[in-house]
């Protein structure tokens, strides 16, 4: 999978790599010219004159050392940021493919750990790791090289024998060191979702006073992310101590040996200097050696749980027959003996369902918690499959409908009324925005004006596409679906009215609010279809009133499913499904539903006594 990025940026690797190739070789010049000095004054051949020009050669050798250094880290560095950059960025955009199922089985913490220390651990493998496995390698061979060729043969292999335990150890070390990063990046994830999940729901845990319970169940968490870690420090702990003593052993093997060499006129005195100095330039590959399989490591096994999520493929996709010149709905629908069960294994949470919801007609949806109502609306909006021809708009097979195109013509006020940390303007034109194509030529001109650099989306997407993320929607638009919603008054009493930022899912305006403002945003839509799925449950009856009395008014002409548990809600719709367990069990209007004198008006009896209790 990383393979392909590496491949888009195979010139900036290859230029670091020749970089690095001349930055090693001109390194090994500097024991050499130390050694032709010490050579040159114990001899007495050399005078200041000669030792100056030896002097400014290893000042340029080190000036191009420098320049060299800051040139392979721009080519390798950078191109490992550039791919981790697109890396996360197409893990962001898959992640937005898939299908709800995925994300019904998988913990957000789990997938922010992909994000952050999984990504880091692969820019590590595909940077810092081919810097200094190449560096280790190449520079090896040339430092050993140089060693037989200016010293001594049989010096340089005396000195190298204890080397090999090096290559045997690493290999065993690369293994080991995977497994333990693996058990470290899953224990980290889980730790990452306990901590998301109990700042999302601190409210609850402060309403039953669960905050030490919470506080142990973390700890026990922490302590497993703990000992995982130290899993991984522990077994470097033993390695790379290991590798200074066997090059301590290569360095006493260097004195011993190398000395008697130039006791008995064997090498000069010089070459014995040099030579230690390509000893000492040995130990960083050798460092280099356990860190490059360090980082490989954890980088293989990071790109694995990276891998398994490209490897999820959406199960919600355009068919094979879909009709790409359908791009407007009309309203009319039909489910035709619609079955449904979120997994094959589990029983149908509907079960043989038809109903006809004419264009321009309102059908309201009401059963227990469980009956299967919010299933209808998810499979509207295709979040799961269904079998071919039990749901159909407009006489047209849903899946044959363009899935842009009936996201687009469907407004939908979920259940669960998330916002987002933006603005409430934001939160309302949130289904309003749309990417506004530009001329390629100005692309560059609109990138290099810093002050709305916030605004356009500076990625490879642009590049791609010369498009800019447009702004959020007129306000005057925004406010009239807010007064549609019966939010606008409650607005405009906040201090920054509708440029008040809203905290995390909507924590900082109440129940209520957060539900109307839901519903100023499907109102803005203007769709054809409309669904609101327990969207009155959190405001009083008064304004639900007058926002079911805006919405009979704006949806003229418009197809609208009301799904709710109170009666006056739904009272007035032209149609109401009465369902238990998945199945339909009553149908029809208000009217004949009461003199039907089943469920729903055993229901509405109760609830007309309830509010009767209420008043009095």
């Amino acid at each position: 999978m990383v393979v392909r990025y590496i491949k888009k940026y195979k010139w900036s690797y290859l230029m670091g790599i020749i970089t690095l190739f001349f930055v090693d070789l001109l390194g090994l010049y500097i024991p050499q010219f130390t050694g032709d000095i010490t050579d040159g004054l114990e001899s007495g051949t050399m005078n200041f004159h000669g030792v100056m020009m030896y002097i400014v050669g290893i000042a340029l050798v080190g000036l191009g050392m420098a320049i060299g250094r800051f040139f392979w880290r721009f080519f390798i560095f950078g191109a490992a940021r550039k791919i981790e950059y697109e890396l996360r960025n197409d893990m962001f955009e898959h992640l937005s493919k898939l299908s709800m199922r995925y994300y019904n089985e998988h913990k957000t913490g789990d997938l922010m750990a992909h994000f952050t220390s999984d990504l880091n651990a692969i820019r590590m493998s595909i940077g810092p790791a081919v810097i200094t496995s190449f560096d280790a390698v190449i520079l090896t061979i040339m430092v050993i090289i140089k060693m037989i060729v200016y010293v001594n043969l049989e010096l340089t292999l005396m000195a190298c024998i204890p080397m090999i335990f090096i290559a045997i150890g690493g290999v065993a070390y690369g293994k080991s060191i995977e497994k333990r990063f693996t058990k470290k990046q899953e224990a980290f994830s889980e730790m990452t979702d306990r901590v998301q999940e109990n700042i999302s729901g601190i409210r609850v845990i402060k309403a039953f006073v669960q905050e030490r319970k919470e506080i142990y169940s973390f700890a026990k968490l922490n302590k497993k992310n703990q000992e995982m870690n130290l899993g991984v420090v522990k077994l470097q702990a033993i390695v790379l101590p290991l590798l200074d003593v066997i090059i301590g052993i290569s360095s006493v093997i260097t004195l011993l040996y190398g000395g008697h060499l130039v006791i008995t006129g064997q090498i000069t005195p010089g070459k014995f200097v040099a030579f230690n100095s390509y000893i000492a330039m040995l130990v960083w590959p050798m460092l280099a050696t356990g860190e490059s399989i360090t980082f490989f490591s954890q980088g293989f096994a990071s790109m694995r749980r990276v891998e398994n999520i490209f490897k999820e493929q959406p199960e919600i996709v355009e068919s094979e027959d879909v009709d790409p010149t359908i791009n407007s709905l009309k309203g009319g629908i039909s489910l035709n003996h619609l079955t449904f069960a979120f997994h094959k294994e589990s029983k149908p949470v509907l079960k043989d369902i038809s109903v006809d919801i004419p264009k321009g007609s309102t059908l309201a949806i009401l059963g227990h918690t469980g009956s299967g109502k919010t299933a209808i609306a998810n499979l509207l909006l295709r979040m799961y499959e269904v079998e071919k021809g039990m749901i159909t708009i407009d006489g047209k097979d849903i899946k044959k409908i363009p899935l842009k195109t009936l996201r687009e013509q469907i407004a939908y006020v979920p259940q669960d009324n998330f916002l987002f940390s933006d603005s409430l303007q934001s939160n309302i034109a949130f289904g309003t925005r749309r990417l506004i194509e530009i001329p390629e030529e100005k692309t560059k001109a609109l990138l290099k004006n810093k002050d709305r650099l916030e605004d356009y989306m500076e990625s490879d997407l642009l590049k791609r596409t010369s498009t800019i993320d447009a702004t959020y929607g007129d306000l005057e638009e925004v406010q009239e679906a807010a007064k549609l919603a019966c939010i606008h008054d409650n607005i405009m009493d906040f201090p920054r009215g509708y440029a008040t930022m809203v905290g995390e899912r909507g924590v900082t305006v109440s129940g209520g609010q957060k539900q109307r403002s839901s519903i100023a945003r499907a109102l803005m839509k203007n769709a054809p279809v409309l669904i609101l799925d327990d969207a009155l449950s959190a405001v009083d009856t008064n304004t639900e009133e007058e926002i079911l009395a805006n919405l009979k008014e704006n949806r003229v002409g418009k197809t609208t499913i009301i799904i709710a548990h109170r009666i006056s809600t739904i009272q007035n719709a032209d149609k109401i499904l009465v369902l238990s367990e998945g199945e339909k069990i009553e149908y029809g209007s208000h009217e004949e539903l009461l003199e039907h004198g089943g469920v729903y008006a055993k229901l509405y009896e109760k609830q007309q006594l309830e509010k009767q209790l209420e008043a009095v």
